[in-house]
């Protein structure tokens, strides 16, 4: 019996040791592709950097230019956009490395559930960030520099504060835009229902405007750029849980559903 428990505690440390060593090759595939795409994305990055600015040179005034306040800015900023751009573009490598690591180890209907997950959260986050570069920026300079322009004031636009702004509003939308995945995940885990979420309609509406008036710029239309979608995004979430749940039922209600690998 001694013996018995001994051999077992052995194969467990192995199949431990085995998935760690595992985990650790594919963070390294990933770190790997990670850094091989910061060379290209860095390699880019002023390009890059002109794309991102579009909204702003857009907005600005007549006769003015984005500047930078001092040289090492251009050089920060560019890495930061060389380093996000890296993470976006490595994204699917990521997902796909993560993806093998867990899958092994879930059921099917595990595995019909997480799948879906990982590719909308993904998908949600890049609608986000679009919206934010395509609607919320343009219009939130325009407030910005017209509202500058009541002071008489010259506007000089310092290209690093607008790249730090700009990863804020990419970064709140990207988060505001995976409520539907949030809601997917709390009725799959049983922590609320669709009715639930259905109820809960009136206080998501007011929190979706309290929401806005903190994220974007004090103007009622850029709030209403954000509220608006958001309760969009909402019902989709209502209607993405019910779906998912329906085509992800647990192992009693699938006889015969194939086991995860040990």
């Amino acid at each position: 019996m001694f013996g018995f428990g001994r051999k077992q505690t052995t194969s467990d440390d192995e199949g431990f040791v085995s998935h760690l060593i595992e985990l650790r090759n594919r963070v390294v595939q990933s770190l790997i592709v990670v850094l091989l795409m910061f060379g290209v994305c860095f390699y880019f990055a002023p390009d890059l950097m002109r794309f991102l600015a579009l909204p702003l040179n857009d907005a600005l005034p007549p006769g003015s230019k984005a500047v930078f306040i001092a040289g090492e800015g251009a050089f920060f900023t560019l890495t930061k956009i060389a380093f996000l751009a890296a993470i976006l573009g490595s994204m699917p490598w990521i997902l796909y490395q993560a993806w093998a690591f867990v899958a092994p180890g879930l059921y099917a209907h595990e595995r019909r559930f997480a799948l879906p997950l990982i590719v909308s959260s993904v998908c949600f986050l890049v609608l986000g960030i679009s919206f934010a570069y395509y609607f919320v920026l343009p219009a939130a300079y325009k407030f910005f520099f017209a509202f500058a322009e009541r002071t008489g004031a010259d506007v000089m636009q310092d290209l690093q504060r607008y790249w730090d702004f700009t990863l804020s509003i990419f970064f709140g939308f990207g988060l505001t835009f995976e409520v539907p995945v949030v809601e997917m995940l709390l009725v799959k885990l049983g922590m609320v229902s669709q009715q639930q979420l259905r109820e809960a309609r009136r206080y998501v509406f007011v929190g979706a405007f309290i929401v806005a008036a903190v994220l974007t710029p004090p103007d009622v239309l850029s709030q209403f750029m954000l509220a608006i979608p958001l309760i969009l995004l909402y019902e989709l979430g209502i209607f993405l849980a019910g779906f998912l749940s329906a085509h992800s039922r647990a192992p009693d209600d699938e006889p015969g559903e194939e086991s995860p690998a040990p």
